[in-house]
C-alpha cells in the first residue's frame, strides 16, 4: 500500500497493485484494475518511487521472516502433500511423489 494525497489535501492509501497505469496530464491520475481513477498531488514518478519502495519494503520482509527462502512460507502445505503422498517427513519430499501416488491411487 502507498500513501497519497488527494488534489484536495485528503491522505488516501492506494494497493500499488491495483494501478493499471499512471498518468499526468498535467494532474496525476491513477487508472485502477477496476476501472476506478484517482487524482493525487503526487507526481508520476513519485508513484512509481513509492510503489518500488514499498514492494522493496515487502521483500525484505519477507527474507527476514522466512530467511531460507519463501518456500519456507508453505512449510505446512509441504508437509500435507508429503502425508498424503505417504512420506514421513518434508524433508524427504520428493515434488513428484504427490502425483505418482495420485496416479497409483487412480491406476488401482
Amino acid at each position: 500500500m502507498i500513501a497519497l494525497t488527494r488534489l484536495n489535501s485528503s491522505s488516501l492509501v492506494v494497493n500499488s497493485d491495483l494501478i493499471q497505469y499512471v498518468e499526468s496530464a498535467p494532474d496525476t491520475t491513477l487508472t485502477l484494475i477496476n476501472g476506478e481513477k484517482v487524482v493525487v498531488r503526487e507526481r508520476a514518478d513519485e508513484v512509481i518511487d513509492l510503489t518500488i519502495a514499498f514492494r522493496a519494503r515487502l521483500m525484505g520482509e519477507a527474507a527476514r521472516k522466512y530467511p531460507g527462502g519463501i518456500a519456507l512460507a508453505s512449510e505446512p502445505a509441504l508437509r500435507a502433500m508429503s502425508a498424503q503422498a505417504g512420506i514421513a517427513s518434508s524433508e524427504d519430499f520428493d515434488p513428484n511423489a504427490h502425483a505418482v501416488a495420485r496416479r497409483r491411487r487412480i491406476e488401482s
